[in-house]
């Protein structure tokens, strides 16, 4: 008996890079995820809540790993799915600043860590994740920026400062869904990507390159 075509997930609408049958195939090639995390990317679909899924989140845990990465601070969290991925690479003694704007969010967000447990080694902040991070002393060895697309350029001012030399600057959405490859673009957050993705790549701060998988992933090393 023939099944009928499921919807993707919300986190693979952003298909452009690959094609389909592609796609899918590096999909397949994921390991299982432990139940909290399958449980979130269900939650996450059924409620369409954008989360960066677990090819994206595999890539995010591995990049870290190969820095060795103790400190992470997060901006746009949501409902903590990448936070878990954070937490898991940067291992018992590590730290995560998880930052969200929804109260709702930061809360359901706990309970996750706790199940997944990750809870000692994540700091949850509620509001303005760029005002949490213009207030911060320390230098991380991660900082990763998932926020509002118009206010991606005021990151890139404030990430440098508080990123230790050899450290991550990585951003997610910057091909946002093909909008970038656009001529004339109108829309507000496609001309925040494009002025973010140009002075990333201009920046004398940072070696700069975007990785084509999912919606566009920035990863940038601070020099």
């Amino acid at each position: 008996m023939a099944h009928p075509k499921q919807k993707k997930p919300r986190w693979r609408h952003y298909n452009f890079t690959t094609a389909g049958p592609v796609d899918d195939y590096l999909y397949s090639m994921l390991p299982a995820r432990i139940p909290v995390l399958a449980e979130m990317e269900e939650y996450a679909a059924q409620h369409e809540i954008p989360i960066v899924g677990p090819a994206v989140a595999r890539v995010l845990r591995q990049l870290a790993m190969i820095i060795e990465a103790k400190t992470v601070f997060e901006l746009g969290s949501a409902i903590g799915y990448s936070t878990i991925w954070w937490a898991q690479a940067v291992g018992e003694k590590g730290r995560v600043i998880y930052t969200d704007g929804d109260a709702k969010n930061a809360e359901r967000a706990r309970r996750y860590f706790d199940r997944a447990g990750v809870s000692n080694r994540i700091t949850l902040h509620v509001g303005d994740a760029l005002e949490v991070l213009s207030e911060q002393k320390q230098q991380f060895d991660v900082i990763f920026n998932d926020v509002d697309k118009e206010d991606y350029p005021r990151v890139l001012r404030l990430a440098p400062p508080r990123l230790r030399k050899g450290g991550l600057f990585i951003t997610d959405n910057v091909l946002w869904s093909g909008h970038v490859a656009e001529k004339n673009p109108k829309d507000p957050r496609t001309k925040a990507i494009l002025e973010f993705n140009r002075a990333l790549y201009n920046s004398s701060e940072f070696f700069t390159t975007i990785l084509p998988i999912r919606d566009g992933l920035a990863v940038a090393l601070r020099s």
